[in-house]
């Protein structure tokens, strides 16, 4: 089971009045409040996602930009967006489905059956399709969520991780080799780290590759699927992404929901530079 939606088989479900709840959860590291463009144009009854409050919690800075929202947070809102019991949840962004992937990754763990719209509002528009201006208010959903963090490491784990599976580093390669870090205090990577933009799995118009050159791109980084994998990135939301591409081609992983920025301000932990792990 495939676990994008294409713009059709998004308006087929809409339109046959199937239990499918839409959310927009436009969030970028330049603009990461998506409100504004959501109000400019949504797809019909989509209700916009603050990722920061909603789909993180705040923390200290030694918790990560992102740390992850208690099972009980998560749950209130997801009830605020209208989700019932047994509804299909489908995610969209307007960046190749990176943001998106963040409400897949955790929602997923609490048991909902989640997807994305491939291409985004993008596809959509493209597609001629009508979008909404309204602030999307629905009733208050009843769904019930499994506990999640399961499929998270622990900085701890994410440190002995290289020592017996293949921990993906999935930032632009720049930030990679410590040339740049807009963000966090240190620049660099975790020791042991390979280097596997996630972007590069996409086309521009956001669609996912065929899936043998997706398969391809973990291969070149040691990723077949006969080790374990794990993924972080700059603060947890990029590394969902790739392990949405990696659950699609059939490898399960986990990712370092802390990242960079959890490592990068914590006292005593090693820096690497470089283009090598």
């Amino acid at each position: 089971m495939t676990n994008f939606v294409t713009v059709a088989e998004l308006h087929d479900l809409l339109s046959s009045g199937a239990p499918v709840r839409v959310i927009d959860v436009r969030w970028r590291l330049d603009r990461p409040d998506g409100r504004p463009d959501y109000l400019t144009g949504h797809v019909p009854g989509a209700v916009f996602v603050p990722l920061d409050t909603e789909l993180s919690t705040p923390g200290d800075a030694s918790d990560g930009r992102h740390p992850l929202p208690s099972t009980a947070r998560l749950q209130a809102s997801a009830r605020r967006w209208g989700l019932r019991q047994g509804d299909t949840l489908v995610a969209y962004d307007d960046a190749k489905g990176v943001a998106a992937a963040r409400a897949w990754w955790l929602l997923r763990q609490g048991g909902v059956d989640v997807r994305i719209l491939e291409g985004g509002i993008r596809a959509w528009r493209d597609a001629g399709l009508n979008v909404a201006t309204d602030d999307v208010e629905p009733d208050e959903g009843d769904v019930v969520l499994e506990e999640i963090g399961a499929d998270a490491l622990t900085i701890d784990e994410a440190a002995a991780f290289p020592a017996s599976g293949v921990l993906l580093d999935v930032r632009a390669a720049e930030r990679y080799r410590g040339d740049v870090e807009p963000l966090d205090p240190q620049a660099g990577h975790i020791p042991g780290a390979v280097n596997l933009p996630t972007v590069l799995h996409f086309d521009d118009a956001g669609r996912i590759l065929d899936h043998d050159a997706v398969r391809a791109n973990f291969a070149r980084a040691g990723v077949t699927g006969e080790t374990p994998v794990a993924a972080y990135c700059g603060s947890g939301v990029t590394a969902a992404h790739t392990a949405l591409v990696l659950d699609e081609i059939g490898i399960p992983s986990k990712v370092f929901a802390g990242s960079w920025s959890q490592w990068s301000n914590t006292p005593g932990r090693p820096v690497a530079v470089g283009d090598q792990p």
